[in-house]
């Protein structure tokens, strides 16, 4: 199993686990806590501004960390589980504990998919070929990925993914879901995600989805992305 530790100013180690993009906070059991941002709350600024991130992760990402532990606290079955595998199982366990479990971790995920200007980095060539393999170019892919996190009707996420037959794949899912469940109508292991709530844009976008998720690339760390791809392969 691939492991990474969290991402500080000195040092950025990547890697996955099973089936998961990244690391300790998908292999942690309860209780859960809340990961500290691999950057400072403006520093994504002025794709996502500092009140945003500073609500979405100390607010929002919070209570999905308390109300899962809550959640497992009441469950003596989940008591050892790990977050991923608990994601994996979402399809037989409650509402809530699929909802909280997924919440926290579609974010831990999430804030390390970005990076501050200058510690953003580049397609590897292997992730470049396999983006042009599938949609041509990677202009054709963001458009792909935009058009369907526009389309994704109300709450959830906007994926790409490596499928099971280790292809690359654009798809969406509602509410806190994510391609690992079992419920998932596509499943993988997903490499890049984009969080579609209204919670991580309207203080800057307000309605404007669209404009949100096209001006998101700027931020993307494009180097974590590339090893969330040459991991999830080597898994399959």
């Amino acid at each position: 199993m691939f492991r990474t530790a969290l991402v500080t100013s000195a040092a950025l180690m990547l890697a996955l686990p099973v089936a998961v993009a990244q690391d300790d906070f998908a292999a942690a059991t309860a209780p859960f806590t809340l990961p500290d941002l691999p950057y400072a709350a403006n520093a994504l600024e002025p794709v996502i501004d500092a009140q945003t991130m500073e609500l979405h992760h100390g607010r929002h990402h919070q209570s999905y960390v308390d109300k899962l532990n809550e959640a497992v606290e009441a469950n003596d079955a989940l008591a050892n589980m790990s977050l991923e595998d608990i994601v994996a199982s979402a399809g037989s366990l409650s509402t809530e504990i699929r909802n909280n479990a997924g919440g926290h971790w579609n974010h831990s995920f999430f804030w390390r998919l970005m990076a501050p200007e200058g510690e953003r980095g580049e397609p590897s060539e292997a992730f470049g070929a396999a983006i042009d393999a599938v949609y041509g170019s990677m202009e054709d892919f963001k458009t792909a990925f935009e058009e369907a996190g526009a389309g994704q009707f109300g709450s959830g996420w906007v994926w790409l993914v490596v499928d099971t037959n280790g292809q690359l794949a654009v798809t969406t899912t509602p509410d806190q879901d994510n391609p690992l469940m079992d419920v998932a109508e596509t499943r993988g292991t997903p490499i890049l995600g984009n969080d579609v709530w209204e919670h991580a844009y309207y203080l800057t976008y307000n309605n404007r989805r669209p404009e949100y998720l096209s001006t998101w690339w700027d931020v993307v760390d494009w180097g974590q992305v590339s090893q969330n791809y040459k991991a999830a392969l080597a898994d399959q």
